[in-house]
């Protein structure tokens, strides 16, 4: 077997393989003898063809096996031989073969970049600091009082928070348009959820009344055609709904606690805040120190790599939002090719430092971590045992695990910079 590989680029490599005619010859050879074993021929019983019929009707098949089976096998030998990281699936081609002669064929694949981690020690990393707080709590309890909220009609002018029943349609240089049209459609004041002006122009409507607003689409609207266009809508109130706080007693805390007191209520939902703040904080120190990390580090990633996680990211959004058949068209690469980027990049910066400093899991911080899962279950010892013994799941906390380790050895080379923050704060900086 002949070897030679060429530099495309900085990462894409071009290999050249000749294979042998007697080796060509030997796999062919083999697979012809199994086929004469097995092949039915009217007037010989099986396994008693002649091998010269069996060749004469099915030698070219056989052979475009032998050869087929000889490039895999071959390709892995000369990627060992040669001590090549792949990164994807190499794309064979320029296959050249004939009756007797030399096998020849060209693989071209990408390789996993060189990478040299830089002097962290220059890096500076915002690490949030906060505490739950009464009035945190006190706000999350009204937050689980507005969820269990009832309606109830009115007959008085609607102010903001109270929720409307109309009908509408709107207008746009005096002709409708599709999509702007609605009856019975539930709209509460204050929402945000209708364009910008649409609700302000509501305040002070009663049941009953048809009013005519004029409003503007944002510049950044996701109809193209209406971006920018000033709107006209005719709307008619149904009713005046008004929000009902249930009270804050034992009967509405049974609905979360067993234990029906406002006390024990209490101090549950802290507890629960506890847990979401400390992962909270936790994420958004990651997020800030792989974001310190990537931006320190500037090297070529495989596309093929870049390609895998497009495809990833394209499945988990059309999974999220319920949608089947995806088409390309539908969610184009480009709307991935960004976050794929960095996220391939990341990926190699952290598998690096994972090799270099020689990080292995942590065995009792996986068994912390899993003590945390575990804590908002009935039977936490059950939840533990399962991750435990599902070698899929342990993998996948490990991973965690591993990639929290790496940031806590990243926080011991960059400079860190403590910042006072809040509960909520927390929360939308880790889920941004």
């Amino acid at each position: 077997m002949q070897v030679s590989v060429e530099t495309i680029s900085p990462l894409e490599r071009k290999m050249k393989v000749v294979v042998d005619a007697a080796r060509v010859q030997g796999e062919y050879q083999v697979r012809l003898n199994k086929a004469a074993q097995t092949v039915r021929i009217d007037g010989f019983r099986p396994g008693k063809v002649p091998l010269s019929l069996v060749q004469k009707r099915y030698g070219p098949s056989v052979m475009q096996e032998a050869v087929s089976e000889l490039i895999r096998d071959v390709l892995f030998e000369a990627i060992a031989q040669e001590q090549l990281n792949l990164a994807g699936y190499p794309n064979v081609d320029e296959v050249e073969h004939v009756q007797g002669g030399d096998l020849n064929f060209t693989a071209l694949f990408e390789v996993y970049p060189q990478i040299s981690l830089v002097d962290l020690s220059s890096l500076a990393v915002v690490r949030l600091q906060a505490e739950i707080s009464d009035a945190d709590v006190d706000e999350m309890i009204e937050t689980l009082r507005t969820q269990r909220a009832t309606w109830h009609e009115v007959e008085r002018a609607a102010a903001n928070e109270d929720r409307l029943q109309i009908d509408f349609e709107g207008f746009v240089d005096g002709a409708a348009f599709e999509g702007g049209k609605a009856q019975g459609h539930a709209l509460v004041l204050g929402s945000k959820s209708m364009i910008p002006g649409f609700e302000e122009a509501l305040i002070g409507v009663k049941a009953g009344e048809d009013r005519r607003i004029a409003v503007q689409f944002p510049e950044d609207y996701q109809a193209e055609a209406l971006r920018g266009r000033a709107a006209e809508f005719q709307i008619h109130v149904h009713k005046v709904e008004e929000r009902q706080l249930p009270e804050m007693n034992d009967a509405f805390v049974r609905q979360f606690s067993e234990q029906g007191d406002v006390a024990t209520f209490r101090a549950e939902v802290r507890a629960n805040m506890e847990r979401e703040l400390k992962a909270g904080l936790r994420q958004a120190v990651k997020k800030a120190v792989f974001e310190a990390l990537v931006q320190a580090h500037d090297f070529v990633v495989p596309q093929a790599l870049v390609a895998q996680e497009v495809q990833r990211q394209r499945a988990a959004m059309a999974q999220r939002f319920g949608m089947r058949d995806v088409k390309p068209d539908m969610l184009p690469d480009e709307l991935f090719k960004e976050t794929a980027q960095r996220s391939v990049s990341l990926g190699l910066l952290v598998s690096e430092i994972v090799r270099a400093q020689g990080i292995q899991v942590d065995e009792d911080k996986l068994r912390a971590m899993l003590a945390d899962i575990a804590a908002a279950y009935e039977d936490p010892q059950q939840v533990i045992d399962w991750y435990l013994k599902d070698r899929e799941q342990r993998a996948q906390i490990e991973a965690v695990v591993l990639e929290d380790q790496v940031v806590d050895w990243l926080l011991t080379q960059v400079v860190v910079a403590d910042q006072a923050s809040s509960y909520r704060d927390v929360l939308q900086s880790a889920r941004a």
